[in-house]
């Protein structure tokens, strides 16, 4: 049975799901360019405010790429390079650039391609029971540079090389002291937490999130702001969510955000 990608909105949260029965999630082909068409699609809808990927089923959030396709999909060069570089990197340039909040939301085997999708969410919310690592190695083949991309922001280049030098699985624990995750959970929390701290996240000003974002990634390059940029700063002073934000805590009330 082939995987696929199901995409699903509840009250202004997205959840991306990777399902691949039998595979452990591994995510083939197909699924990498569905991963990609879901986080577009959340990407440009205003209504959306945060966005939980998540693998289904209780074992793993993704086994790293379907294998048995490899021989098929990689066999030249060409098609490696359009494999990697037109299918898995651009899904995962499109989870770094999502101007929405996103929440990976780690069960089980967090291996591979699914290290480097977890890597380029905001957040990483795992269970105690969770595994993670790039075994590539002992496969004979290289991470594609490109992929390697949200890792590196993450955790930086040593933990990087360690994990593809050694190709060794981490337990949860070890993860969370390199940085590879924000939040330890036990494992039967792991959904419920994801899905509370995108509750957080939406009780906040979604404009505000955005540029949050923004801001950040953009204070990873080395450029000096811009005159124009730092006024950019303070487009929030336009907004109706500013007014309405500054009302409700002088009237000592819950806002009402509306992303405007």
């Amino acid at each position: 049975m082939a995987g696929h990608v199901q995409l699903r909105c509840d009250d202004a949260v997205a959840t991306i799901t990777l399902d691949n029965p039998g595979k452990l999630n591994a995510i083939d082909s197909a699924m990498w360019q569905a991963l990609h068409a879901h986080v577009q699609a959340v990407s440009d809808d205003d209504t959306v405010r945060c966005v939980i990927l998540r693998g289904a089923g209780d074992d793993a959030f993704a086994a790293g790429g379907d294998i048995e396709e490899f021989l098929s999909v990689r066999a030249t060069v060409d098609d490696a390079l359009h494999y990697h570089e037109a299918w898995v990197a651009t899904a995962l340039d499109a989870i770094r650039q999502c101007p929405v909040p996103t929440i990976a939301a780690i069960r089980g085997a967090c291996v591979g391609g699914g290290l480097e999708i977890a890597g380029c969410c905001d957040l990483r919310i795992a269970g105690r029971g969770s595994r993670f690592g790039a075994p590539i190695n002992k496969l004979g083949f290289s991470m594609y540079p490109r992929e390697m991309a949200g890792l590196l922001e993450v955790v930086g280049p040593a933990v990087v090389l360690e994990i593809l030098l050694e190709g060794r699985i981490l337990n949860a624990d070890e993860a969370l002291s390199k940085g590879l995750l924000t939040r330890l959970v036990d494992d039967d929390a792991v959904f419920d937490e994801a899905l509370a701290s995108a509750r957080r996240i939406c009780a906040g000003a979604p404009l505000v999130a955005r540029w949050h974002k923004h801001w950040v990634h953009r204070l990873m390059h080395d450029t000096p702001l811009s005159e124009a940029e730092k006024r950019a700063a303070f487009d929030f002073l336009a907004t109706e969510d500013y007014q309405e934000g500054m009302a409700a805590f002088f009237d000592k009330r819950k806002p009402r955000f509306k992303g405007r």
